[in-house]
């Protein structure tokens, strides 16, 4: 067993191996506090047959026990991972999978499993650590070690590593992964901070990640494995000469067509034209992998030579945009938003805090409030596939969105609604999630929404050739495949409020990330620009199909006035006003109909149940009972006082039955609260102020 620790931002960091999963190819455990994670490494010996694309495989997996908890629901175990299992094993895969030998076609499979959680330090750097370190020690012929830390920013300070309650508090939320000397991903948001922040957050980690690599190479050293030599698939060198003469200028004219489907169609009868023919002397990995790289080669020497694009803009060009609101009649709000040939449909829906996300997670229970999902048909990019539930892609995808536009969402207390967005993807021909961003700020506004300010969302692409550097400005999907960076942007007009950034290379110098960050800014200014001219501001009346909700508080010891024994009045309402009613324990009740009549009367019967009596005040109650000494009169419901019988008129009154039986309404005055609570109400002073409102043309102080 060999250990290695260093103090990270305060606490102690501890990278062990030798003690657990020794039959895997290599095990890690990592310590942050008392959060543990360990993180094993498995690589096939042998070269699949048929293989087409990498196969690397990374699950994370959370075990409630980690926490001391039980799983929550009927059966007592994990199952489907959460998204946040998901969203970690993309934050462990992305900066990793780049870094693999080109032609590298082994099975490689990461799993990471939360061991202990203290519920303070987020387990997710720790994977991502741990899976660095993992692939190091194994004989995987890896040999990056990459780092990861998150940086919070709380009263204007950087923070290393926050709590989870410390990122509840903090401007800026961003996971930072990367080697020595480059940046390889960035996953994040902020509170509209100015986009050189990220740079000022990226150079204060610097030093904590060179630290953290170097633990990793110390632990290497003691017990590191000697690297596996593997078949790697490269392009054929003599088939690659072939191909160019052969088909070369058939891809090269392909990519002058502007329109994705027919490039497609063009680039899928090469493919095949040259499978055919080389399919007896070739396996089709060797002859897909050198027909795909001389495809890459000529894509990113047209860039680098020419500085023209497939579709012919300039490298510094944002597509054609256009938007269009309202377009589906019974939404609560409703937008399309078309980049180019890449289009969202997004819809708005408001709900009550019944339809709030419950999470149960490490850190504790929760809700969710806001939620934005992303689908991702086949029709979308012209393929047929087997519809099924959301895949990893699209969750990580729709928490980006969601992310983006969180920051401008108004307060719960100003707006009480449980909001949901949907973003469907209808074509895609690169970077659909901040189309999302910028149709689920369109379909906030079409839905009355106050939000703050509206968001859009752009994304960088790199073509790096050994001193020639090209930045393209909103990438196509095939600049995405054939390029080295695709790094997501999205913001308002006054900062950046969520982020990714994705390389295909080693990693990206922070001089090279400033210059990006200015290009996303602009650009996006330009998209905002075209947004407004669709909806400048939120509409300022809801959907007539949305519930109205309106919020009473109450004292907490009156809650049980308006729910009754066993939920009897409560329930009453609802079935009266078919209203829903959230009632919370501080006292606080939210009322919701699509209906305003009705909505009106279920405020109302709440507000009589939990009214409080005010001396001075005139009400119009009901006897209830009949004294020889005077009569009750309940003024509120379940609260009665006493007309003493010298209070009953302007004369002497010699029997109550005289003036009064039982159920009269009654118009009485509230003189006197005494101190063990009693009310004592007048009904001579309460026709005095009548006669003398009437005399004035006018009703004083009344309720009914």
């Amino acid at each position: 067993m060999e250990k290695v620790s260093a103090a990270i931002g305060g606490k102690e960091l501890i990278i062990e191996t030798g003690r657990m999963a020794k039959q895997a190819d290599a095990a890690v455990t990592v310590q942050y506090g008392d959060t543990v994670v360990l993180v094993t490494s498995v690589t096939a010996k042998d070269l699949g047959k048929e293989v087409k694309f990498f196969p690397l495989i990374v699950d994370y997996r959370e075990k409630t026990s980690a926490a001391g908890k039980f799983p929550g629901g009927f059966i007592k175990r994990e199952g489907r991972p959460t998204e946040k299992e998901i969203v970690t094993a993309r934050l462990i895969d992305r900066p990793i999978r780049p870094l693999f030998p080109d032609g590298f076609f082994h099975e490689v499979e990461i799993m990471a499993i939360v061991l202990s959680a203290d519920e303070e330090n987020d387990p997710d750097i720790l994977a991502m650590i741990g899976a660095s370190a993992a692939l190091n020690l194994s004989d995987t012929p890896f040999t990056k070690t990459l780092s990861a830390v998150r940086v919070g920013k709380i009263g204007g300070e950087f923070v290393l590593n926050p709590t989870y309650e410390q990122i509840q508090n903090s401007a800026l939320d961003l996971i930072i992964s990367a080697s020595e000397d480059a940046v390889v991903m960035l996953e994040g948001s902020a509170n509209e901070i100015p986009e050189a922040e990220i740079i000022e957050a990226i150079k204060y980690a610097q030093p904590f990640i060179r630290e953290i690599i170097t633990l990793q190479k110390e632990l290497v050293e003691k017990a590191g494995k000697p690297k596996r030599r593997v078949e790697l698939v490269n392009a054929d060198k003599t088939l690659y000469k072939t191909f160019e003469k052969q088909f070369g200028e058939g891809i090269n004219q392909a990519h002058t067509i502007a329109d994705k489907d027919a490039r497609d169609r063009a680039l899928k009868k090469i493919s095949e034209e040259a499978l055919e023919q080389y399919e007896e002397t070739h396996s089709s990995l060797t002859v897909n992998f050198t027909l795909e790289k001389l495809e890459k080669n000529i894509v990113r020497e047209k860039i680098i030579k020419t500085g023209k694009r497939s579709d012919g803009r300039g490298n510094d060009d944002v597509r054609p945009i256009s938007g269009e609101i309202s377009i589906l009649p019974r939404t609560h709000g409703s937008a399309l938003f078309t980049r180019g040939q890449t289009q969202s449909l997004t819809t708005t829906t408001l709900g009550t805090s019944e339809d709030e996300q419950r999470v149960d997670a490490l850190s504790g229970e929760a809700s969710k409030s806001f939620m934005l999902h992303y689908n991702f048909p086949p029709f979308s990019v012209g393929e047929i596939r087997m519809p099924r539930g959301p895949g990893r892609r699209e969750i990580g995808h729709g928490l980006l969105a969601e992310r983006s536009l969180q920051p401008v969402l108004p307060e719960a207390e100003k707006f009480p609604y449980t909001i949901r967005l949907v973003s469907d993807i209808l074509e895609s021909n690169g970077s659909s999630s901040m189309a999302s961003v910028c149709a689920g700020t369109l379909a906030l506004m079409d839905a009355g929404v106050p939000i703050s300010a509206p968001v859009a969302g752009i994304s960088i692409g790199l073509v790096k050739e050994k001193d020639k550097t090209v930045l393209l400005t909103d990438i196509l999907g095939l600049e995405d495949q054939c390029g080295d960076l695709d790094f997501k942007l999205a913001g308002t007009g006054k900062g950046f409020t969520g982020l990714q950034m994705d390389m295909k290379a080693d990693g990206l110098e922070v001089s090279l990330l400033e210059e990006i960050v200015v290009k996303a800014k602009a650009a996006r200014l330009i998209i905002l620009e075209k947004m407004n001219e669709t909806i400048s501001q939120p509409r300022p009346e809801l959907s007539a199909y949305a519930p109205r909700i309106r919020t009473i508080q109450v004292k907490p010891d009156r809650i049980r006035d308006v729910i009754g024994p066993g939920g009897k009045i409560v329930r009453n309402i609802v079935e009266v006003t078919k209203a829903k009613i959230d009632i919370e324990d501080d006292g606080k009740i939210l009322i919701a109909s699509p209906d305003e009549a009705a909505l009106n009367e279920a405020v109302k019967m709440i507000k009589d149940l939990t009214a409080e009596v005010e001396v001075g005040k005139i009400y119009r109650g009901r006897v209830t009972r009949i004294m020889n000494f005077g009569a009750f009169v309940e003024v509120l419901p379940k609260q009665e006082g006493l007309v003493h019988i010298s209070q009953l008129e302007n004369r002497r009154v010699e029997k109550v039955e005289d003036v009064l039986k039982e159920n009269d309404r009654v118009m009485v005055k509230v003189i006197e609260i005494d101190k063990q609570g009693r009310i004592n109400l007048s009904r001579k002073q309460a026709l005095s102020e009548e006669k003398g409102s009437d005399e004035k043309g006018h009703h004083k102080g009344q309720t009914g």
